[in-house]
């Protein structure tokens, strides 16, 4: 069965294509990725502006013709925080539908959660034991714990990078301290009421520390771990210690400076600073002195799903709103 994953985020859209056989991971195919930059789109109003509605639209467009000339048996489009927590996001979808004749879903948040651990567990394995997850994306991160293929506790928090950047840093060009201070108590407090519901005694068991998304593995790099053209399968892990030191390097520059450092993207130089605190802060609230990056995440979690559900193996873990699943 080949399956085309479209995950439209705050960055971008990304289209994965791959091909799904019981027993293997799933084999790649062809991808593609538009940039978006829709969390710069959004107004104090919470609505996506025009202009970035177009390039959604027409990076959609591009998504399904791509995924017809491969033949994909289906194509799973889906949103995230951006679109999903948007003023407009009815509108977005309806015009995407419209003018593409994709219809774009959503899931639920603790869905993502829910999938993206589905997706590290199958990357470590079972010899990793508990695992326990963070997942900072551009409008929310995920945080999840287990000891299964699907995890016993998880919460998505409006902790998102380039939500904390919109709201609380007001001049993402040059952060003054006291701005970092606040939204590090921001977040802390976030932390202290969502985390609450973590199974006594899980924040400093044996767990494995696993951390996704492309947040976290650009910090990683920025720290010191090798670039991504040696492969998925190099050990890569993120300290705390050099965290932090990142953050006092990031918050010396602007984003441009940013996106000269080795590891940051420009599409992510303005809002890595939010990211990299919400990096410290959580591995601190779950004293976690380091974390191991994973390859795979919300994407894949869905050919997974999508995979065993098709063995008949398991049902699937969520249902896309506002679309045909």
């Amino acid at each position: 069965m080949r399956l085309g994953v479209l995950d439209i985020g705050s960055n971008t859209a990304h289209l994965r294509i791959a091909d799904l056989t019981a027993g293997y991971p799933p084999e790649p195919v062809a991808t593609l990725k538009r940039r978006l930059r829709l969390a710069d789109a959004i107004g104090r109003d919470g609505v996506i502006g025009r202009a970035a509605i177009d390039r959604l639209t027409e990076a959609v467009g591009e998504a399904a013709d791509v995924a017809a000339r491969h033949r994909v048996h289906e194509l799973v489009p889906y949103a995230t925080a951006a679109i999903r927590d948007a003023a407009n996001r009815d509108a977005i979808l309806t015009e995407i539908q419209a003018t593409s004749g994709v219809r774009v879903g959503y899931m639920d948040a603790e869905q993502e959660a829910r999938l993206t651990f589905l997706a590290v567990r199958h990357w470590f394995g079972w010899s990793a034991g508990p695992i326990l997850m963070a997942d900072i994306g551009g409008g929310s991160m995920e945080l999840a714990y287990g000891g299964g293929e699907t995890p016993d506790w998880a919460i998505s928090l409006p902790l998102g990078a380039g939500r904390l950047t919109r709201h609380h840093l007001p001049d993402p060009d040059r952060v003054r301290r006291k701005h970092r201070r606040r939204l590090r108590e921001h977040v802390e407090s976030v932390l202290a009421r969502g985390a609450r519901g973590l199974p006594a005694g899980r924040r400093a068991d044996h767990s494995t520390a696993v951390a996704t998304s492309r947040t976290f593995a650009q910090l990683a790099r920025l720290c010191g771990a090798q670039k991504a053209k040696a492969g998925p399968y190099v050990v890569r892990e993120l300290r705390r210690d050099d965290l932090r030191e990142a953050i006092e390097l990031l918050g010396a520059r602007t984003p441009e400076e940013r996106a000269q450092l080795p590891g940051v993207s420009a599409a992510r130089a303005r809002q890595i600073l939010a990211g990299a605190i919400v990096a410290d802060a959580t591995m601190t609230a779950l004293d976690l002195p380091a974390v191991r990056i994973c390859p795979w995440a919300l994407r894949e979690g869905i050919l997974l799903d999508r995979l065993h559900h098709s063995a008949g193996a398991a049902r699937h873990l969520y249902a896309v709103k506002g679309a045909s699943a």
